[in-house]
């Protein structure tokens, strides 16, 4: 990407200004948080009404959608590397709003999971297609800044979401959250198809064949850099899947907390975009590996203080919420930096690698948060064990990929260009 003059707007497309670039990319974003923070108040009553036997298994409302998530983040960014993102991107969120009103309609868990597993499918392009978006605009720290910015805003959805569902379930049933996120995801499809322009260049489209399709993925899993960072994100962000599954058993059955259960997750959730915009603002300065290897060793420190607590008997709400803040706040510095080296070595083929991206760390977070998930025993004691390990493994991952040399910053292309951009 060449550097831009100073006098233009060098972080947004043609015909779109960089601040409305950033809050359109953060809304797309946002669809995921939207199909499932506003939920969590909800699950004791849907429960209810659909005569879900086990508390534990209302967990599947949520874990199912993040499994029709990683595969259809595995589709949609191949999709858009051929056809262009904006296409690709808003047929995915007509079939998700179709999916949307599936679930408002179902009249038995089958059916609810059937249409949630749906809604994860076709969201998925709205993660991985934005990304591919920005990655079609930057690369290196110049991205993680970007990136960082979006997730910023992005967080201020979670920190509102379950406030929102709480507010609908004091007036209208629980279906209502999902026609309110019907009509959301609706108006975000028109202001996108009206104000975002393609930014996937033509020169850069790829055909879909099997051989460039093994060509790309098999260049992500030989860079070791790549591989591992998106390794190292999907074990990391298993914490935060287990928190997210977790969350609303703890603050009510653990803590009998219902009733400050929304403020509570705001707080929690809030650190995180705290924590975006914080990495937003340093990590042109220091680096996106600096910042995230950082971070990473202080989210395995937090976890070891929270174990500790818990085992000496001397855990509390306040304790759980002060603990819970500043470990997600250091997933926020992991998340938007791990993305953006993992995708460093790519500008054609961005939606495919990040395609990939977002399968296996969608896949492998999954997987390990409902492990989390399933374990809750009426304590924060499996939560915190998983929060740990997962940090301990993501950081020897991180060590391999970086053949043992942390805090380096070896991208200094990008860092000149993060400057020009941006200053």
């Amino acid at each position: 990407m060449s550097p831009l003059p100073h006098a233009s707007p060098p972080s947004a497309p043609k015909d779109i200004q960089f601040r409305e670039f950033v809050l359109l990319c953060a809304c797309l974003m946002a669809m995921n948080a939207l199909s499932i923070d506003p939920m969590l108040p909800a699950l004791p009553d849907i429960g209810r009404d659909l005569a879900i036997p086990h508390p534990n298994d209302r967990q599947l409302i949520i874990s199912v959608y993040f499994l029709g998530l990683g595969f259809g983040s595995l589709l949609f960014g191949v999709l858009s590397d051929r056809f262009g993102r904006k296409a690709v991107l808003g047929g995915a969120m007509a079939l998700f709003i179709v999916s949307s009103i599936a679930c408002a309609s179902a009249h038995s868990f089958a059916m609810l999971l059937a249409g949630r597993a749906s809604a994860g499918f076709f969201a998925g392009a709205s993660r991985v297609i934005t990304v591919g978006i920005v990655r079609d605009r930057f690369k290196g720290d110049a991205m993680a800044r970007v990136m960082s910015l979006i997730f910023a805003v992005f967080m201020l959805i979670p920190v509102m979401a379950p406030s929102f569902g709480s507010a609908i379930l004091l007036i209208a049933p629980w279906r209502w959250i999902f026609w309110a996120l019907v009509i959301l995801a609706s108006l975000i499809l028109i202001w996108m198809m009206a104000r975002l322009p393609e930014t996937l260049k033509p020169e850069n489209r790829m055909r879909i064949t099997p051989g460039a399709l093994l060509q790309t993925v098999g260049l992500v899993i030989r860079t070791r850099s790549s591989i591992g960072y998106m390794l190292a994100s999907g074990v990391v962000m298993g914490g935060l899947i287990g928190f997210i599954l977790s969350i609303q058993q703890i603050f009510f059955d653990v803590f009998d907390a219902q009733a400050i259960f929304p403020l509570g997750f705001a707080v929690i959730a809030g650190s995180m975009g705290i924590g975006s915009l914080i990495n937003s603002r340093l990590v042109s300065r220091f680096g996106a590996r600096r910042m995230s290897q950082s971070a990473l060793i202080a989210f395995i420190l937090i976890a070891a203080v929270h174990l500790a607590v818990i085992l000496a008997g001397m855990e509390t709400l306040i304790t759980f919420m002060v603990l819970q803040a500043m470990t997600m706040m250091t997933v926020s510095f992991t998340a938007s930096n791990f993305s953006a080296i993992s995708m460093e070595p790519f500008h054609k083929g961005a939606g495919v690698a990040s395609s990939f991206q977002a399968f296996l760390t969608t896949a492998l977070s999954s997987a390990l948060g409902s492990i989390v998930g399933r374990a809750f025993d009426g304590t924060t004691l499996p939560f915190t064990i998983g929060l740990l390990v997962f940090g301990v493994g993501s950081f020897l991952i991180v060590i391999w990929a970086e053949r043992g040399k942390l805090f380096t910053r070896p991208n200094h292309g990008a860092m000149r260009e993060a400057e020009v951009d941006f200053h």
